[in-house]
């Protein structure tokens, strides 16, 4: 499995098991205060990398972590995205990535969370109608401001990754992967070769507790389907970041539990041939 670290953009420790927020209700009351117990029982269990977005509940998200985790432990990284419009009926939620929209979304998230520079910024996805240079030299802007310190991106093929790569130093990239969906392959593949954090996003298949071979796998190691799910990420590259969300604590504890896991080389290549909801 390697290192249980790793270094984003040459700069930013964090341990390779992550926490993705999303799932973290916001609303007022009990179900806002069992998030934020979630929250800080994350960074308890010593996890040091979270993911969030504008778009989670358009900038509500952000506010949850900051009121859960601020002042932030000098080791945590809250990662934000930016880029998506909120629906304005009739209108649906639209990509954005006009340089002044993103701006305006960096600032707020700047203000939301609490601090004076956005640590990893990432690009939710890339607009089709506007120029990637203009997207990301509008983030590069801020950059060299101090207003972000590392930028990554999410859901973009291995061309747009390469067309990104000669614009600015991309440090991570979101993708949705995992045992059971390896769409985005030649994307890990890429981060992999050049050393880029790949975060992916749905690390955990919605089948993976029905496919037979996971579950005999499991079965062998005393865990659950999701966390062999997990060890499988965190053996398939060193770069490979998951960051698996959750709204309970009993499931997150499961799921940091599963870099503890070791798979044998004869359960990774069972594990390596499955494809597909139904696993092989």
């Amino acid at each position: 499995m390697g290192s249980r670290t790793f270094r984003i953009g040459g700069e930013l420790d964090v341990r390779r098991l992550g926490f993705g927020a999303m799932q973290l209700p916001t609303e007022p009351g009990p179900a806002r205060a069992a998030s934020i117990a979630v929250a800080r029982r994350a960074v308890e269990l010593g996890v040091t990398l979270i993911d969030t977005a504008h778009m989670y509940g358009w900038g509500a998200n952000e506010e949850l972590l900051a009121e859960a985790l601020y002042p932030y432990p000098d080791d945590l990284l809250i990662a934000t995205k930016v880029g998506v419009a909120p629906p304005d009926p009739p209108r649906k939620v639209v990509v954005n990535g006009r340089p002044q929209f993103l701006r305006r979304q960096v600032e707020e998230g700047l203000r939301r969370l609490r601090v004076e520079r956005l640590d990893l910024l990432q690009l939710h996805r890339v607009d089709p109608e506007v120029p990637l240079a203009d997207q990301l030299g509008a983030l590069r802007d801020l950059q060299h401001q101090g207003k972000i310190g590392h930028i990554g991106l999410s859901e973009v093929t291995a061309a747009q990754l390469a067309e990104a790569r000669r614009i600015i130093d991309v440090a991570s990239v979101q993708n949705r992967y995992n045992l059971l969906d390896r769409e985005h392959e030649a994307v890990l593949d890429a981060c992999d070769a050049a050393g880029i954090a790949f975060l992916p996003w749905r690390p955990v298949h919605p089948a993976v507790a029905e496919a037979g071979e996971i579950a005999a796998v499991a079965a062998e190691l005393g865990a659950t389907a999701a966390q062999v799910a997990l060890a499988w990420l965190l053996d398939r590259s060193p770069v490979v970041l998951p960051i698996p969300g959750t709204s309970r604590i009993g499931h997150l504890e499961e799921n940091v539990a599963a870099a503890d896991l070791r798979l044998s080389d004869d359960q990774r290549r069972r594990l390596d041939v499955l494809s597909g909801p139904s696993g092989g």
